[in-house]
């Protein structure tokens, strides 16, 4: 340890600078432009990320490369970042909400800089200086400032590759489990879209499921139970709200990042769970509710909201039994292999935030 250094953030960069000020666009009228909200939930869908005009000049200024690291400003997120990989797209521009932090390669590894930025240390600090407002915020000189213990370049590089390869299995399982998602979607977009029969009963979606509210968890123990948040999985305790197939609603936030769950689970405050009134009919009504807009049906104001009677009110035309029996038959398939994926998910998330505090503290070393 003796031969590690002290430093900040801010030292090791050969550019600082605040993004681009420009409306994202959905079709394509120019590069991607990288916003907080695509770096918020800690993972990057460059599908999702729009577009934006840009001049030549400004988008030689505001362009993103490989090492490139964003961090957001503002707002609840104050903290939250993305390294930009080799294989990430190449005509990608950010917006004025993030800064970016370019890395000077002779002095540091960028990509052992953005692990670094994912540590509890990080968020400690963050937390620090920009959690005591109503408004939290923090600027390139606050961020910037954040010390640093530097091993040499070599052991950060062997560091980083240690844990992007970790980030890269797990990249890659969540891919797997996209497209089996997609793969489900379009089967149920075919079957009960498009050769929708007028003769399929009429009805609503409480004729079919019961609507339950979550509880809260926070003076449940860990153990093995995974509980679930509008952003997916939060950590793992010792009871169960609920086991089998159920369908997982955000009550407040982010409505529509609905779930499909066939596990013993806990659901937080925030979240409906559902409870199935007739067999074969889960993996169904999770694809019905994700081609709903949910967040169109919002009744609150401040924070997004949606309620019982909103989903128990929501008009469904029912197929027969057996078409319903049939689909379950073919998509279980899938779900079953994301639902491994996710258990491996876990695991190696564990690994990956356990590794990470012991490798940046030098108190586990790997050769450089």
């Amino acid at each position: 340890m003796s031969e590690w250094k002290e430093t900040t953030l801010a030292e090791l960069c050969s550019d600082i600078s605040y993004g681009y000020t420009e409306s994202a666009k959905q079709e394509k009228v120019g590069p991607k432009f990288l916003r907080i909200t695509d770096i918020a939930n800690g993972r990057l869908n460059w599908d999702s990320v729009p577009y934006c005009p840009i001049t030549k000049e400004n988008f030689k200024k505001y362009q993103l490369l490989p090492g490139d690291i964003v961090i957001a400003r503002t707002g609840a997120t104050t903290g939250a970042n993305y390294t930009i990989k080799e294989n990430d797209p190449k005509e990608v521009v950010y917006a004025s909400y993030l800064i970016r932090y370019q890395i000077d390669k002779n002095l540091a590894d960028p990509f052992f800089i953005g692990q670094l930025l994912r540590s509890q240390s990080w968020s400690d600090y963050v937390d620090a200086i920009a959690g005591g407002s109503a408004q939290p915020g923090a600027n390139a000189k606050q961020l910037g400032s954040f010390e640093i213990l530097l091993p040499s370049l070599s052991e950060q590089c062997s560091i980083s590759e240690v844990l992007s390869s970790l980030d890269d299995k797990i990249d890659l399982l969540h891919r797997q489990n996209q497209t089996l998602e997609q793969l489900a979607e379009t089967l149920f977009r075919h079957w009960f879209v498009e050769e929708a029969n007028e003769d399929w009963e009429e009805g609503v979606l409480g004729d079919l499921v019961d609507v339950k509210y979550g509880k809260d968890h926070k003076k449940l123990s860990d153990g093995n139970i995974p509980v679930y948040g509008s952003g997916g999985f939060m950590r793992a305790v010792d009871k169960l709200l609920f086991e089998g197939e159920s369908v997982l609603i955000p009550r407040k936030g982010t409505l529509n990042n609905v779930m499909y769950v066939n596990e013993a689970f806990w659901t937080v405050d925030t979240m409906f769970y559902t409870i199935m009134k007739r067999k074969h009919i889960a993996k169904f009504i999770y694809q019905f509710i994700k081609q709903k807009d949910l967040g169109s049906m919002n009744v609150g104001s401040a924070v997004p909201s949606m309620t019982t009677a909103v989903l128990n009110n929501m008009p469904i035309e029912i197929p027969p039994d057996d078409l319903l029996e049939k689909f379950d038959g073919v998509v279980s398939e899938f779900y079953g292999k994301i639902k491994s994926n996710q258990t491996q998910i876990r695991t190696l998330t564990a690994l990956r935030d356990t590794l990470l505090p012991k490798l940046m503290s030098g108190e586990v070393r790997v050769s450089g």
